[in-house]
């Protein structure tokens, strides 16, 4: 007994202190595609929304396999209003009588969508219910630019139900806008021009929308706050103080249905008025009108059940040893709009491969220096609810110790994507240097270079930053995060550096998004088939949490950080010269130059009047990204210097001064019109939602005209990037 005690204690240390490169060899071996399919198609096996028995059954497995695979697990548990749908009605009445809406059909090929007991009807949660009778108005997109095009027509949506397509911004700024401007009702459906028949064949024969799929989604005004709309800035917990629905400032007020483009054709062909404009066509095979008359009526009726549900976050984790209160945090969601196997669950089950990984190096004996929290966040889908009322709970907590968060979402089959905080560019480099993508054989650096030079002048893609890296061999840029996700929280709310991660580009995931398609059978026929690209990820993410967890002094470098916001300023002074120039000529522009210069059949009135854009003077800010630039520059040259030869005392020092440094980008006060929003530097747009802004809070007050706030906003910039700069500077000085 004594001499197996003893080797067992030998091969414990042997773990320990074998190389990295060895131990991550021995991560290698434990990712499995295999384990990956088999976990996907037992978790995709039913309906997976919020509060679901199948979703909960899914916590379960999950609860259990990280404590089998040696993880300290627990349940964060949280009440939260979510309105599960009654029932939903959807006719035409006129000019002809028929029936819309219902759930999608099953098709032959695809095993679970003929299995939908339990399964969510095509809605949106967190719309107003109702039941009205309208007119239809068609709004293109139904974003801002689409409602002023209408007015200068003479077109009103005012008691009217409008319909509006998918695309170029988040599906919760529709019902919203609509609402603003007098609507009673929103339709809105998916064009198969963007995911449909027009970007590839339809399921089953390819990946794209068939004509009866629906994509359900949430409309929570998640541009003001994300998560539980009851307790915005507070975890919501059984005691936590709430709001009332009705004075919920997220929760939409007039019922709204998604429908798919089968029933948008009953709709949209029947529509009288003038002919839109060119951009506002689609796909469906008829010339598109604006509608508005009595000619074509709808019946719209929604009816929810609004109560407290209990969702519930798995939080896994590995202590650390010499650095026990600092966390690599890493995480993605498990919950469904109904079996969700592209989205989250093909990214779920990439990260319980990392954790199996983990979990055996774990029992083999390493230990790593920083803990590391894995979590497979509830409620997403709704609202970000898991995650953002997680990070409300324990604010103060993760301010202290995160270092940073790592999200992965959908993932799919191709080119890897990163975004997040760009101090990180190297780390992501050098891991994906590091591992093969199993199409070329390549390194998934060396293939995602040559993605970008290869499409660089097809018109597939343009971004020239990106381009020069790859022709430079450089590591890929990171964009910056907007929402979307479960990082949201984190970066843009409590200021800890964030990533999200994934595959991408190749697969044809899209038609089959929040709709009864994004099934087991579609996702390894037509997204990642044999989920290769899911141990990519698996492979890529995990050498990036052992690489942090177990780094002396935090591997980063913040040149990238300060290029980045030199562009964006660049791209806002480039954004006020060009407005300027504009508002000139627009001002020579009478009524009778609109009026000579529009069709007679479809006369366009001129556009509501805009304040000039005046010489705005942002050289505070100016100041403030060359000092950054400078104490980036001082920073990396200075740690590249000391490579391997620093103090335990510097280095404590150092990741100190280093760790929680994103939270000098927020401001104090917030952005303007959402105050949770405190991230200077990036933060979803307030007209794209998914979409960032970048310095947003100077950006959005330039593109809408608020030039006294452009004033302000670019000192509270400057001030955050100053005291950016400091701590850098401060970082630099331990060097010496």
């Amino acid at each position: 007994m004594r001499s197996l005690i003893l080797a067992a204690l030998l091969l414990g240390t042997a773990a320990a202190a074998q190389p990295a490169a060895n131990r991550e060899a021995a991560y290698d071996a434990q990712i499995s595609s295999a384990d990956q399919m088999a976990w996907l198609k037992t978790m995709a096996a039913g309906p997976n929304h919020l509060g679901s028995p199948h979703n909960q059954a899914n916590a379960a497995l999950i609860e259990k396999m990280f404590r089998e695979w040696g993880w300290q697990v627990k349940r964060a548990d949280y009440q939260v209003l979510y309105p599960a749908p009654v029932s939903t009605a959807l006719a035409l009445v006129g000019p002809v009588a028929k029936t819309l809406g219902g759930q999608e059909p099953g098709i032959p090929q695809d095993a679970t969508s003929n299995s939908l007991a339990g399964a969510l009807p095509p809605y949106v949660a967190f719309q107003g219910d109702g039941d009205v009778t309208a007119p239809v108005v068609y709004v293109n997109y139904g974003l801002p630019a689409d409602y002023e095009a209408l007015a200068r027509r003479g077109i009103s949506v005012k008691g009217k139900i409008v319909i509006a397509r998918y695309g170029a911004g988040w599906r919760g700024l529709k019902p919203k806008l609509a609402q603003e401007q007098g609507a009673i009702g929103c339709l809105i459906y998916s064009d198969p021009q963007q995911d449909g028949y027009g970007s590839a064949d339809t399921y089953p024969n390819g990946g794209g929308r068939p004509p009866a799929g629906v994509q359900r989604g949430s409309v929570l005004d998640m541009i003001t706050y994300p998560g539980d709309p009851l307790t915005p800035g507070v975890g919501a917990t059984k005691d936590a103080k709430r709001l009332t629905r009705e004075t919920a400032p997220t929760v939409l007020k007039i019922p709204t249905l998604p429908i798919s483009y089968a029933d948008a054709t009953e709709i949209l062909s029947r529509l009288k008025g003038a002919p839109v404009p060119n951009d506002w066509r689609g796909g469906l095979p008829f010339h598109y009108r604006f509608g508005g008359d009595d000619s074509v009526q709808v019946h719209l009726k929604v009816q929810s059940e609004w109560s407290l549900k209990t969702i519930s976050n798995v939080i896994a984790t590995l202590p650390g040893s010499s650095k026990k209160d600092e966390w690599i945090v890493r995480g993605n969601h498990y919950d469904g709009w109904v079996f969700g196997a592209s989205d989250p669950l093909s990214g779920e089950v990439a990260m319980m491969s990392e954790a199996k990984g983990l979990g055996a190096l774990w029992k083999s004996g390493w230990r790593p220096k920083r803990s590391i929290v894995y979590a497979s966040w509830d409620g997403e889908e709704p609202g970000l609810l898991g995650s953002t009322e997680w990070v409300e709970e324990h604010i103060a907590e993760l301010r202290q110790k995160a270092v940073v968060y790592i999200n992965s979402d959908s993932n799919g089959r191709g080119f890897l994507g990163v975004d997040g905080s760009g101090q990180f560019t190297a780390l992501i480099g050098k891991a994906a240097a590091d591992v093969k993508d199993p199409q070329t054989g390549a390194s998934v650096a060396d293939r995602w270079r040559a993605g970008v030079r290869a499409k660089a002048f097809d018109g597939l893609r343009g971004n020239p930053a990106a381009l020069a890296a790859a022709e430079l061999a450089a590591d890929q840029p990171m964009d910056a995060l907007g929402s979307g996700s479960d990082y949201t929280a984190f970066i843009h709310h409590a200021g800890v550096s964030s990533i999200n991660i994934g595959f991408g580009g190749e697969s044809e995931s899209a038609g089959s998004y929040h709709s009864i398609y994004d099934s087991y059978d579609h996702f390894v026929r037509w997204d990642d088939p044999g989920l290769v690209y899911g141990a990519v990820l698996s492979k890529v993410a995990g050498r990036m949490v052992m690489r942090l967890a177990d780094a002396d002094a935090l591997p980063v470098r913040f040149g990238p950080v300060a290029g980045a916001a030199r562009s964006y300023f660049g791209e806002i002074k480039t954004l006020i010269d060009n407005r300027r120039r504009e508002d000139d000529k627009r001002a020579a522009l009478s009524a009778d130059i609109y009026r000579l210069g529009s069709d007679p059949r479809d006369p366009l009135g001129p556009p509501p009047p805009k304040t000039p854009t005046p010489a705005l003077d942002l050289a505070v800010l100016d100041a403030a990204i060359t000092r950054l630039d400078g104490a980036a520059k001082a920073f990396d040259a200075a740690i590249a210097a000391k490579e391997g030869s620093l103090t335990p005392a510097q280095t404590t020092a150092l990741n100190g001064k280093l760790r929680d440094i994103e939270q000098t980008l927020l401001s104090p006060s917030g952005l303007p019109f959402r105050p949770w929003f405190r991230n200077i530097l990036y933060a979803p747009g307030r007209f794209t939602g998914y979409g960032s802004k970048t310095l947003p809070g100077l950006r959005e007050a330039v593109e809408e005209r608020r030039f006294d706030d452009a004033t302000r906003e670019a000192g509270i910039a400057a001030k955050a990037l100053g005291d950016y700069a400091d701590r850098l500077n401060e970082a630099a000085g331990l060097l010496k």
